[in-house]
């Protein structure tokens, strides 16, 4: 009888460890996601932007302290207020959304304090350009949403990047080399 209660005890709890040590994936619903930035304008003032059409998917165990993002941004739903502006934005001399329609970020390593996400190092494509960028991870939470009772995350992000990096150097130095770039994503579990 003792060894088929501890038989059943560990396997119970080796079931409870795989259950909680399982990698959940999340969808990233485009119409609680809000991706924007902002830049310095001739050293007067900040102009903000952003993007209206954000896509992806994220993916989390926490017990194993791993996950990946992976984010898509459709450069021509930039969107700054102003249509002269929007379409001078789009043009050559900044996205160029013609030629580039999509950025996108994809994690290369998450790195947390417990288990809660604090930065996600990874690489961004803008202009055709990759380069590393950190996220530093502002709030995070995860739990059933209140409203449809579905499993959801919930994730700011930020980082700063240069433009000119990415050979996007209109108009240096009167608008900014440093772009604030913000992340704010809620997800679901698929």
């Amino acid at each position: 009888m003792f060894h088929i209660t501890t038989t059943l005890l560990a396997s119970f709890f080796f079931f409870s460890a795989s259950v909680s040590a399982a990698t959940d994936t999340y969808t990233i619903d485009p119409s609680h996601t809000y991706t924007h930035f902002s830049v310095s304008h001739l050293g007067f003032s900040i102009m903000r932007g952003r993007f209206d059409q954000t896509s992806g998917q994220l993916t989390i165990n926490r017990a194993a302290k791993t996950g990946s993002v992976d984010v898509i941004i459709e450069t021509a739903s930039l969107n700054t207020g102003l249509k002269k502006r929007d379409d001078h934005l789009r043009s050559p001399d900044f996205f160029n959304t013609a030629e580039f329609p999509k950025a996108t970020y994809k994690s290369t390593v998450i790195k947390f304090n417990g288990d809660i996400p604090t930065t996600v190092e990874g690489r961004l494509t803008l202009l055709g350009v990759t380069k590393s960028v950190t996220l530093a991870i502002k709030a995070f939470k995860c739990g059933k949403n209140p409203m449809n009772q579905k499993s959801m995350c919930g994730i700011d992000a930020t980082a700063n990047i240069k433009r000119s990096d990415f050979g996007m150097s209109y108009a240096l130095p009167g608008v900014g080399d440093n772009i604030k770039l913000t992340i704010e994503v809620e997800a679901y579990r698929d």
